[in-house]
């Protein structure tokens, strides 16, 4: 059982020593424990300093792409290396190393495929009252979008079983933390969540550099992974709407004209024929965008299964002593 610790970061050498000495060497039930950076095209020292801290893999990006897509590098790089489980943490020393071991545990027993750790975001000392809020309503959102209770949607800190990574896609170019509970909602995975401790705050979050632009990507994030996995609940939903308003109306301008008074009222049944035919346009819709779902999961089910057999190839082609362990690696 090998368990890959992945720290994505971007212009981290002060904080990076701090961090990867909290991280265990040795967990419970696990024969090896190894660590993996993605650097995010940093600027600074990071990668220096992650090679003279022993970090097993260093995988860089040539530009800094973002949050999102350097989660989804240390999957892909930490699947190539091996993981049973893959454990994702931040460079910033936000999470506790000593949870990990409490983390990976449900996966460990076979009763979960993800794990996320919970901040208990409602009594973060560090966190804003209007942030602390915000976090609260954003993980309500999130447990109706995802069809699961959850109790902290932009936690970080979350471990992978194998078979959960390789079915993990990111769409998003914001974060991962959002679309990834949506999409293990809508594959039925099994998320379980364990109590975790924070350490104090060693500088300004990056991802939210102010509410309004941290509101908007977070909503935007939801809508579009939630019409994503669910476009047919969405666009009948709406077009519902759209057709009972219009039948409501068409009511009306019934009543009146069975009342002798249906001539001052003929804008309720222009209003009528357009609500209904553009909500029936719109129910349509929804069934075009069902069955490119289905398009898109046979789609993801194929890279699921190439996934599975580059990795398989991999390890048949390697011979045990050139594994990888030992040194770094780059992706551009």
């Amino acid at each position: 059982m090998r368990v890959v610790i992945q720290i994505p970061c971007y212009n981290e050498e002060a904080n990076l020593p701090v961090t990867v000495q909290d991280l265990p060497k040795n967990l419970p039930g696990v024969d090896e424990v190894q660590w993996l950076l993605v650097d995010d095209g940093s600027a600074d020292r990071t990668v220096e300093v992650a090679r003279r801290l022993g970090i097993h893999y260093i995988v860089q990006h040539s530009r800094n792409m973002g949050l999102a897509k350097a989660f989804l590098t240390g999957l892909e790089a930490s699947l190539k290396a091996g993981a049973d489980i893959i454990v994702n943490t931040d460079a910033d020393n936000q999470y506790r190393g000593e949870d990990i071991g409490r983390l990976i545990q449900p996966i460990l027993a076979g009763k979960a495929d993800i794990v996320v750790g919970d901040r208990g975001v409602g009594t973060v000392e560090h966190f804003s009252p209007l942030k602390r809020l915000l976090q609260r309503m954003g993980s309500r959102v999130v447990s109706l979008a995802s069809g699961s209770a959850v109790p902290d949607a932009t936690s970080g800190f979350r471990a992978l079983s194998r078979e959960a990574a390789l079915r993990t896609i990111v769409y998003s170019e914001y974060s991962y933390t959002l679309e990834t509970l949506i999409q293990a909602g809508s594959r039925r995975m099994t998320v379980a969540y364990v109590l975790i401790h924070t350490n104090p705050q060693m500088r300004r979050s990056r991802l939210m550099r102010n509410m309004p632009e941290y509101l908007v990507n977070s909503t935007a994030t939801i809508v579009r992974a939630y019409t994503m996995y669910r476009p047919l609940r969405v666009f009948l939903g709406i077009g519902g709407v759209m057709v009972l308003a219009g039948l409501a109306l068409g009511a009306r301008f019934l009543f009146f004209y069975l009342s002798g008074q249906g001539s001052g009222h003929v804008q309720s049944l222009i209003l009528t024929a357009i609500l209904t035919i553009v909500g029936f346009q719109v129910c349509l819709i929804g069934l075009m965008a069902d069955l490119v779902g289905f398009n898109r999961k046979i789609l993801e089910e194929t890279l699921y299964r190439v996934r599975q057999l580059e990795l398989v190839d991999k390890w048949r082609k390697v011979p045990s002593s050139d594994q990888p362990g030992d040194g770094s690696e780059s992706a551009g």
